[in-house]
């Protein structure tokens, strides 16, 4: 028998720790993460190192004689990929390899890597290949000087050419252009169905987190879908949604989302803008956390700032509950202690925060009944007054079932009666900003009696 399967292909990891990245983060917790990311795209492991880095060379990052012991080793072990678990420079890249006798890859260009292995719908696979482009156009800087055409034009005298990297750079320019293009028309879909969704009266609920928190365990469970859900890194890419009934019997749109990650690559923020406007637009987040974790304040912060990038320009933003996920590992002192610093947070911020696990089920209730809880928040009974001309306004506010009276005067107008809690009264007013409340002396004028 003849073993027909392609053998893994073996990685060393390094995480490098200078003085500044020691300080954020603990270090064999991030060559965890960083041997996580490398098993993820499917290599073998087998070497994972934590550098000391006093001094970052230019030309290699690493210093000679680490260099010099990272060969050996490469060569001992058969390595066929160095992953750098840091950001390092084209030039840093194409000297390292050429001195380790192995292909380099840094954490920017792994995550692009796992990204691009896993995107499965066209939204994801185009939003992937633009990141990918993106940063492939900054790795031709200075790499590949060596091949150039010099020569240009017809007979013996020609002018020069264009150089091998000016060619690439313009191809790769033109097929980000017709990218962006294609994802700008996802975009405008996903608008359209966006809107559909508002003519529907469910608010939209978003699960975000830090990869592998349990976002697509919690979906699964709370709407009984079957989202691929696996103890690895970025294991769902594209965003889905599933319309679901809550304890009391109010209708929400549950969507799981793209996990985030320390130093989620820029090229990505970018390029998954169609799929994080998911976020942006919806009516409550539940940031899901690893309470388990030993990094979950480092994970939780991470998360913030780019939940930052994405609601910095929204007039609206989402309210938010923490799901601490994996609340079943913890022992009973660590589970008192948690649900102490939760009611604490809850008094301090009025961040409700709710001890689960997505896996079995324990303090779903009571996280949903927290979302019901959100969603009734502010809720408070006013008028308007519309004219016939207004048909989107009334239409819009019986899709929220918001309208609990009407009142038809003589002009043939009409006086509504509504009740709108604090996120629909939030959309109310930025979409209907022309309209206000009327007091009791006014509805009183027009003969009514509140």
């Amino acid at each position: 028998m003849y073993e027909t399967r392609t053998p893994k292909q073996r990685a060393l990891v390094i995480h490098p720790v200078t003085k500044e990245s020691a300080a954020n983060r603990e270090p064999d917790l991030r060559l965890e993460e960083a041997v996580g990311l490398t098993i993820a795209l499917g290599l073998e492991v087998c070497g994972a190192f934590i550098e000391v880095i006093r001094e970052i060379r230019p030309s290699t990052y690493l210093g000679k004689g680490k260099i010099e012991d990272f060969r050996a080793q490469i060569e001992v072990d058969e390595v066929d990929i160095v992953v750098i678990d840091d950001e390092i420079t084209p030039v840093q890249q194409r000297n390292l390899e050429k001195e380790l006798n192995a292909k380099v890859i840094d954490r920017t260009g792994l995550i692009l890597e796992i990204f691009s292995l896993r995107a499965r719908t066209k939204e994801g696979k185009l939003q992937v290949e633009l990141a990918r482009l993106t940063y492939e156009r900054s790795r031709l800087v200075r790499t590949w000087t060596h091949l150039e055409r010099q020569r240009g034009g017809t007979g013996k005298t020609g002018g020069p050419g264009e150089r091998q990297i000016e060619l690439d750079r313009r191809l790769i320019a033109d097929k980000i252009v017709k990218l962006k293009k294609e994802l700008e028309q996802v975009r405008r879909t996903r608008g359209l169905q966006r809107q559909g969704r508002e003519r529907v009266p469910y608010p939209v609920v978003a699960l975000v987190g830090y990869t592998n928190a349990g976002k697509s365990t919690l979906f699964n469970n709370a709407t009984k879908a079957k989202v691929l859900a696996k103890d690895m890194l970025f294991a769902t890419l594209d965003t889905t949604s599933r319309a679901m009934k809550i304890k009391n019997g109010r209708e929400i749109i549950l969507s799981d989302t793209v996990g985030f990650i320390t130093d989620l690559p820029h090229e990505l923020i970018a390029a998954f803008r169609a799929t994080l406007e998911e976020v942006a637009d919806a009516d409550i987040l539940i940031h899901v956390r690893d309470i388990s974790s030993p990094e979950t304040v480092a994970q939780k912060q991470d998360v913030d700032e780019i939940l930052d990038k994405i609601l910095e320009d929204k007039e609206l933003i989402p309210a938010v509950i923490e799901a601490w996920n994996k609340a079943d590992l913890l022992s009973e002192a660590e589970f008192n202690s948690a649900q102490e610093d939760a009611e604490n947070i809850f008094k301090k911020t009025g961040t409700k925060s709710v001890l689960i696990s997505a896996e079995n089920g324990q303090g779903l209730d009571e996280l949903f009944q927290a979302v019901e809880n959100e969603l009734a928040v502010g809720s408070k009974e006013g008028y308007i007054k519309i004219t016939p001309i207004d048909g989107k306004i009334r239409s819009w506010l019986y899709e929220k079932g918001a309208i609990l009276n009407e009142y038809p005067l003589e002009d043939g107008d009409v006086v509504l009666k509504v009740i709108l809690n604090k996120i629909n009264h939030a959309k109310f007013m930025a979409q209907f900003h022309e309209f206000v409340e009327l007091d009791f002396a006014t509805l009183r004028k027009l003969g009514i009696n509140p």
